[in-house]
Order: C-alpha cells, then structure tokens, then sequence
C-alpha cells in the first residue's frame, strides 16, 4: 500500500508511536530506509499545493530508487548513494543542482558517507564542479587512504577517478539565484552568512539498513546562502553531520551547521545507544530536542538502527522526510 501522500497525521497505525515521525519494527525489519530534505521553518500556510506537491513526489521518488536496491538485496551504501544521487539533481533541494550561492556567486558543495560494516567514511568539502559530490566522497573513502578531501584538490581526485564533472552554471536555478540577491540586500556588505533565508537550513541525506545487517549513512548540500572564505557546515564532518555503525545505528543530520559541530549530533546519538543503552528514538529525541535546543540550534536528523526501528526528531516547524520499510512507507513535509 502506498502511503505516500496521506498527512502524516493518517500515518499513526503506521508509524506507531508519532515521535515527530517515529517508526518502530518489530520484529527486526527485513531493509529499512530513512530520507530528508532539509529541515526550518517549512509551514503549510506558505507552501502552495503544487509545490507540496512536488515535493512529496521528490520525495516519494526518492524513496523508491533506495528502496528498489534494498528490495533486491542491494547494499545499503548503495541505496544511500543512489538515493542522494537523485536528491542532488533534483533542483528543489539544497544540494548539487539547486544548491544555494556562496557570496562569490558559486555554488559550493559538500558531502560524506560512512559505511556501518567497517565504519570506512569519505567527505569532500567545497567542490564547485562535481555534479555528486556523494558519488565523489564515496570515492574518497573507497579509492583513497583519506577521508576528506576539499577544493581544487578533491576535483582533481574527481577527474583522476573519472567522476562526471559539469560547468559550474549547471547547478544555478533561478530561485536560488532570486534567495541570493535577497541575502546579498539583508546581509549588505558585512559578509555575514545567515542561512537560506532565516530559520531555513537545506541538506539532504539518507541513511539505510540492507538484508545483511549492514547500515550506511550519507549527507550532501550546499550550505549557507552568502556564505564565505570557504565556509564548511557539519554535512562533511564524520561525527557532526553523518555517522554509521553496524552495531547501533546510521544518522544524518540537517540545520544549523555550526552547532551540530560543536555539539557532535550524529555521533551524540550513537554514544547515548552506547554507552548508556539508550533506544534510538530517546537517545535522538534527547540529543534534538532537548540538548540542541537548549543551546540555541535548529534542524533535525534521520536514523534508523539494526532492527531496523526509525526515527526523525527536528526542532523546527517541518522537515522534509520519508521512510520506507516492507509493509511501511510514507513521507512528510510540516510537523
């Protein structure tokens, strides 16, 4: 049965407990699959239904390319590449095409993954000329003793591996060009970077458990409108933004980048798992909704754990995000 364009609030009997959308299985699911969009403030009364409307199916779409490879006994690395492939070149998103503008006018882009089996990860930071740059730090991670690589010196390891690159025009929409000149207005000349627009923070991310057991996470954006001096967010950064480990759970996160740094969110939620055997919905929920509020960050993350149990904590008013699980799919834009 396909859920995906029911409200959230039709969803209870699938997704249990609604935990600003919790999904847990039992027994142990068989492949599990968790999306974002990006997470602020993404309220109703804005949004025309059309444009909800593309997005749900962005997200739908989405949800079934990884979905299709978990089905088919596919890798959850390669589910969560394959899923942010598709989110980078869809231009709704703040990632790859459609990503916002820098205060140079670039796009500049970032993006990591990490494999839960062996706890590999790769990250690139800054490309303006890849057209994935999660294919990109797939490589990195597989291809080279590294695991980040940022700038001219990541593109050159792009062509060297014979990753598609594209000029850098290809990534400009004309919305993101319009978010651009009102940044520049509300800015002025100060070079301060406030977001998207205020309360606004674009990443995507997936985050997957395959038939074997195995987890992988994954993030990709283009960070902050107006950005400068090279400014890199948490979507790079192992621990802050993206982590995975078979024996817990695989996180990616989105919102405002600096305190997901500082606070390390995504590996916060494996630690509490760890170290005080906390569920993954109580040890997001702690770490989203309550520790990252009460030091002033916005946004949200996506993770599931080896049972294959979901969860979507944000502290915003909307996040863009979906699941999908045998039996269970469903996708969401407000809370």
């Amino acid at each position: 049965m396909r859920l995906a364009f029911l409200p959230l609030v039709a969803l209870a009997m699938t997704w249990g407990p609604i935990h600003n959308g919790y999904a847990p299985s039992t027994p142990k699911a068989e492949y599990a699959l968790a999306i974002h969009g990006g997470a602020g403030v993404i309220l109703r009364e804005q949004m025309s239904a059309d444009r909800e409307k593309a997005y749900r199916n962005a997200l739908d779409t989405a949800l079934s390319i990884g979905e299709d490879i978990l089905r088919a006994n596919g890798s959850a690395l390669d589910a969560v590449e394959a899923t942010i492939r598709f989110l980078e070149d869809c231009p709704l998103f703040n990632a790859g095409r459609g990503a916002v503008l820098s205060y140079e006018g670039r796009c500049e882009l970032d993006a990591s993954i990490m494999d839960g089996a062996t706890q590999k990860a790769g990250a690139v930071g800054g490309v303006t000329t890849v057209r994935n740059p999660i294919t990109l730090a797939r490589a990195v991670m597989e291809r080279s003793p590294h695991v980040m690589l940022t700038g001219k010196g990541a593109e050159a390891f792009a062509i060297e591996n014979g990753i598609d690159t594209v000029g850098a025009d290809w990534f400009l929409t004309p919305e993101r060009w319009e978010s651009w000149q009102k940044a520049k207005a509300r800015d002025g000349r100060s070079g301060s970077a406030t977001g998207e627009e205020p309360g606004k923070f674009g990443t995507v991310g997936c985050v997957a458990l395959d038939k074997q057991g195995n987890l992988a996470a994954g993030t990709s954006t283009g960070g902050m409108t107006n950005k400068r001096w090279n400014r890199i967010g948490d979507t790079p950064i192992i621990g802050a933004g993206t982590y995975a480990d078979n024996a817990f759970c695989a996180v990616s996160c989105t919102g405002h980048g600096e305190f997901f740094i500082r606070y390390a969110v995504a590996h916060d939620v494996w630690a509490l798992m760890a170290y005080k055997g906390w569920s993954l919905a109580k040890a997001a929920d702690q770490v989203i909704r309550k520790k990252l509020v009460e030091k002033g960050g916005e946004g949200g993350l996506i993770a599931v754990d080896k049972n294959g149990d979901i969860t979507m904590p944000f502290n915003t008013p909307g996040m863009y995000r979906g699941f999908a699980r045998p039996g269970a799919r469903a996708v969401a834009v407000f809370k």
